[in-house]
């Protein structure tokens, strides 16, 4: 684990579509984050849960749009595929055969999950498919994890039964996907780093991660950017408790902005995309709310083929209007999105201030295929 990046960005490691992209040349995206639900499919009511801010409900994705996009995804070079977007995809009746066939097809494909529903057998299906498997979990301590998660209390003890038995499956059959838990730490939750941490050592996970809390550019969530001072001993403390087995990281970069951006345009996107469990082809999640449809929406995989939107004019007009003069990151967008460390490099290169293209990237680091 100690070679595995959990904070920072793996986009130096494709300098051939970092040059491409430079030239003004159409690139695929490395990574498509997608899920299979939209937000108002999940079982959890997570208070931090950036979704709820979305607006963007649906029935979810058919096996026929599941299937053409994996395919064509696989067709123009997207190099993994994590369900990890707006909705808890594990609820969804192809949920495994999404993994399975993406894999099938030379996908990577990775999950991010509550975990409720992901029980041994489940487990046992999809983890040789996976290049790893994540677990949202934001306390350590039946109460508080009901509190913060939306849940009943008893659902902790469920979630705990179900990575236990993960990580069994996982050793058991000598697999290598990755089995993280992440917690999205808000100021006030500060109670449960330490309990979170003990868990997963007790868990034997590979990972805990620990990371900020991302709001819109309204503030509607309310995250106290500046709280998260007060943490950082506590945060040092946790990170030092790593063992062999267990890697407690920190994603200090983003809390160490403090919701702030060192940069005005958005490089992202052609790079690392983001699909709703709708089937909006978006260029984050952030920008999935029906106000943003008339610039920022480019198409709908349950309507046509991936490919096709990819081709599309409007797909390299969005593109384009991100990283022009008309657009402002630091006003016009939420807090530390998912491109924003891709972004910050991005921006610097374009500046000259670093040169993303000098030197040998050197191998691939493990999860690379997941920006």
């Amino acid at each position: 684990m100690s070679d595995l990046i959990l904070d920072g960005s793996k986009i130096r490691h494709y300098p051939e579509r970092i040059r491409a992209w430079v030239n003004g040349e159409r690139i695929a995206p490395v990574t498509v984050d997608m899920a299979l639900y939209p937000r108002n499919k999940c079982n959890f009511n997570c208070n931090y849960c950036y979704a709820d801010l979305q607006t963007n409900q649906g029935p979810g994705l058919d096996r026929r749009s599941i299937a053409d996009f994996l395919k064509d995804a696989a067709e123009i070079g997207v190099k993994g595929v994590s369900l990890v977007s707006d909705g808890e995809s594990s609820h969804h009746p192809y949920f495994k055969y999404a993994i399975v066939f993406g894999h099938m097809l030379g996908l990577d494909m990775a999950v991010g999950t509550n975990g409720f529903t992901v029980t041994k057998s489940m487990s046992e299906a999809i983890l040789p498919h996976l290049t790893y498997l994540r677990i949202n979990i934001s306390a350590g301590e039946e109460m508080r994890y009901a509190e913060i998660m939306g849940v009943k209390p008893e659902w902790f003890g469920r979630v705990v039964k179900n990575i236990t038995d993960m990580v069994e499956t996982k050793r058991e059959r000598n697999l290598s996907c990755t089995i993280g838990m992440q917690m999205v730490l808000q100021p006030e939750y500060a109670d449960q780093i330490i309990p979170l941490t003990e868990l997963a050592l007790a868990l034997g996970v590979d990972y805990l991660i620990i990371k900020h809390c991302s709001d819109d550019e309204f503030g509607t969530l309310g995250v106290d950017y500046e709280g998260y001072e007060p943490l950082m001993d506590g945060l040092k403390t946790a990170e030092a408790m790593s063992n062999e087995t267990t890697r407690i990281a920190v994603k200090w970069s983003k809390i160490g902005d403090k919701g702030k951006r060192s940069y005005h345009r958005c490089y992202g996107p052609p790079f690392h995309i983001q699909l709703s469990g709708t089937g909006l082809v978006a260029p984050c999640g952030m920008l999935f709310n029906d106000r943003y449809k008339a610039d920022y929406h480019i198409g709908n995989i349950a309507e046509e083929r991936f490919k096709d939107i990819w081709q599309s004019k409007r797909y390299w007009d969005v593109m384009k209007k991100l990283a022009g003069p008309g657009f402002d990151a630091m006003t016009m967008c939420g807090s530390l999105c998912l491109q924003h460390s891709h972004n910050a490099l991005l921006d610097q290169h374009a500046k000259g201030d670093i040169d993303l293209l000098d030197g040998d990237p050197g191998p691939l680091p493990p999860h690379g295929s997941f920006l």
